[in-house]
């Protein structure tokens, strides 16, 4: 059956399955601290609409206060436990928006979908503001198929086993600076990853958006090039997984049936 996705760029992006529409770590500025958007029309006001919304971790780039502000008051958002107490304006929004809080195993149910919390190998501390730790996750929503939004994860011993078998993975493969540090995944490791997972396809995303101001002329290729190079090393190493290179707000649907 079809699961439609929406990249809007970094790793916001909706899925849509089973008519209920879910949002991944909305992230609607043009700018973040010294981070600029480069590339790609911000997100439109609609994909604030969805049932529900999923924060992978505390880091800025993923939980972003402000970009929640936008979300319509009862929009349920799922966050790592603990993320409330380690972020005060998330704690504030608490009054507005329906937080559920989760770790690995968890379960929340929207209509005819579960989303699945997984866990993911990543630093789960607010950088850089305190030691108040929450964990990192991935989730995998259930519907008509099973489509995996990794977050940020480097690779982890069982990560097939904690992922499951899934139609679709959202997997990371850059960043938004020229070097990648420890629990990430780059191009290469993204295509690791599938060997693992082994999906029926991939949409990758993670770059290509977002990069430090004054610095364009720094490695530049660590910008532009991980989403064609995922897909060549996947063609390599997994060349039955339909990777769906996507554009800024393109929207694929991605029939999952054999």
């Amino acid at each position: 059956m079809p699961v439609e996705v929406t990249w809007w760029g970094h790793a916001t992006a909706t899925v849509r399955d089973s008519g209920v529409t879910v949002l991944t770590d909305p992230l609607l500025v043009r700018r973040m601290a010294h981070l600029r958007r480069r590339r790609g029309a911000l997100p439109p006001v609609s994909a604030t609409l969805a049932d529900v919304v999923l924060v992978s971790h505390l880091h800025a780039d993923h939980l972003h206060v402000g970009s929640l502000t936008r979300l319509p008051p009862g929009t349920r958002v799922v966050v790592p436990r603990g993320a409330p107490r380690a972020v005060p304006g998330l704690r504030r929004l608490g009054t507005l928006l329906d937080l559920v809080e989760v770790v690995p195993g968890d379960v929340v149910r929207t209509g005819p979908v579960r989303v699945c919390a997984v866990p993911a190998a990543h630093d789960g501390r607010r950088l850089p503001y305190g030691t108040h730790r929450a964990p990192a996750l991935g989730y995998v929503v259930e519907g008509e198929a099973r489509t995996y939004f990794a977050g940020d994860t480097g690779l982890f011993d069982g990560m097939a086993d904690a992922v499951g078998t899934v139609d679709v993975a959202l997997l990371p493969v850059g960043g938004w600076g020229p070097y990648l540090g420890d629990g990430h995944l780059d191009a290469g490791g993204a295509a690791q990853a599938l060997t693992r997972i082994s999906p029926r396809c991939a949409v990758p995303v993670h770059y290509g958006t977002y990069w430090p101001i004054g610095m364009d002329a720094i490695r530049p290729h660590e910008f532009h090039s991980p989403g064609d190079e995922f897909a060549r090393l996947a063609a390599q190493l997994t060349p039955h997984v339909r990777v769906h290179r996507l554009r800024h707000g393109e929207t694929a649907r991605l029939e999952t049936s054999v």
